[in-house]
């Protein structure tokens, strides 16, 4: 709307908006997601209340209190302490926790490099190489994880010798062994001036940080590389070194020995650990070098043909160009396939390792009873990783979705 004042001027009027409740797209959207989580939340009150006084009509209590009871169980693996007759069913909690938080980030990181390292090997001109990475993901993929965790667990039954016949795995300096019970390795035993070195470890690290940043920047800048790995590696390793050493080495070693029927000292990894980590690592790998093949593929041929013509390396053309350019494409499986590691790790049941399902969903529930608090709480912390893993690699794949562009 205009006003004509005079000849020369012209004073322009904005319109009055009028406020709709209705109309407003802001207000609905708040208001809808309101009504959303009322009712989301009403249903759960029904759903909690209402077993609540089904469970207290046949006399069963219902709550969290058998948390604070002493559990007359003693797991057979566990990364925190445990005496019988003094924990309670919260430590238990706690140590199935440890246990599937263990294997799942260990089985995380070797599906990582192993999935890329056979996705890499599949688009291989070799023909062999190509061939046997294809029949490697067709004939893992087509196996139900569960068989092939009993199978790794057979095999390892099978071949590892006896425990008099302990394979040595130092090569002599009888340090670390194997045998069907388990892996048995050195543990470290620290000292008080120990955590100078780990003090220095992290201004090692943050310092190698910015050395890898400025070496980018100036390569960006005058286009002259500058090698990265061997001065990054060394700082790691001089400066947290030389302050282990100034120290006193303020850290000693308890190394496993054989007395009696089994070995004392040490760590040990039982077989169903090392079974588990095996069977989760090698099926899972098999589909993230199908998302690797196909976020590759998805990179224009062009790519690797404009790197290669300015003299760059094959194997940089692929950690420079290629790979940057398919993670937009490998980022969003690889979330469920993360996700699938964590929630795949509670078959260890079927093979006896005492993950969360075996110590608290199984274990406790058959001693405590509470089976609708214990079932809940086990989907709780499965759901709580899932969104964990999700959220954060959404926001790398944000992350690299727009260096793309």
């Amino acid at each position: 709307m205009a006003i004509e004042v005079s000849h020369k001027q012209t004073v322009h009027v904005r319109p009055v908006e009028k406020f709709d409740f209705f109309q407003d797209e802001r207000v609905r959207s708040v208001f809808f997601q309101l009504l959303t989580a009322l009712a989301v939340g009403g249903v759960a009150w029904f759903l909690i209340s209402n077993t609540a006084q089904n469970l207290e009509k046949r006399g069963l209590s219902f709550g969290l209190g058998f948390l604070d009871v002493v559990a007359p169980f003693d797991p057979d693996f566990k990364l925190v302490s445990f005496t019988v007759g003094v924990d309670t069913y919260s430590r238990i909690f706690l140590i199935g926790i440890l246990n599937t938080l263990y294997v799942s980030f260990l089985a995380i990181i070797g599906t990582t490099f192993f999935g890329f390292f056979l996705g890499i090997m599949r688009l291989s001109s070799n023909w062999l190489i190509s061939r046997v990475a294809l029949a490697y993901v067709e004939i893992v993929r087509n196996v139900p994880l569960l068989l092939q965790i009993i199978f790794w667990y057979s095999v390892i039954y099978a071949v590892l010798p006896r425990l008099k016949q302990s394979l040595d795995l130092s090569v002599g300096a009888e340090l670390a062994f194997l045998n069907i019970r388990g892996l048995y390795v050195p543990w470290p035993v620290a000292h008080d001036m120990l955590w100078f070195s780990f003090v220095a470890l992290a201004i090692a690290i943050v310092a190698a940080y910015f050395f890898r940043r400025w070496a980018q920047q100036r390569q960006d800048a005058t286009g002259q590389k500058l090698p990265i790995f061997l001065p990054t590696a060394a700082i790691i390793i001089l400066i947290p070194g030389m302050v282990f050493l100034s120290t006193g080495s303020p850290m000693t070693w308890d190394v496993p020995r054989l007395e009696g029927f089994n070995f004392v000292g040490g760590a040990s990894l039982p077989r169903s650990f090392i079974a588990l980590l095996f069977a989760l690592i090698i099926y899972h790998a098999a589909y993230l070098a199908e998302s690797v093949r196909a976020g590759v593929l998805s990179v224009s041929k062009g790519q690797s043909e404009a790197a290669l013509g300015i003299g760059l390396r094959p194997n940089k053309v692929l950690s420079l160009v290629v790979i940057p350019q398919a993670m937009p494409a490998i980022v969003p499986p690889m979330i469920s396939l993360w996700m699938n590691v964590v929630k795949n790790s509670s078959l260890a049941t079927a093979i006896g390792f005492a993950d969360l399902v075996a110590v608290y969903m199984q274990t406790s529930l058959n001693t405590a009873g509470h089976a609708v608090e214990i079932v809940g709480m086990t989907m709780a912390f499965y759901m709580t990783i899932s969104l964990t893993i999700s959220g954060l690699l959404n926001i790398y794949n944000k992350r690299v979705q727009l260096v793309e562009r």
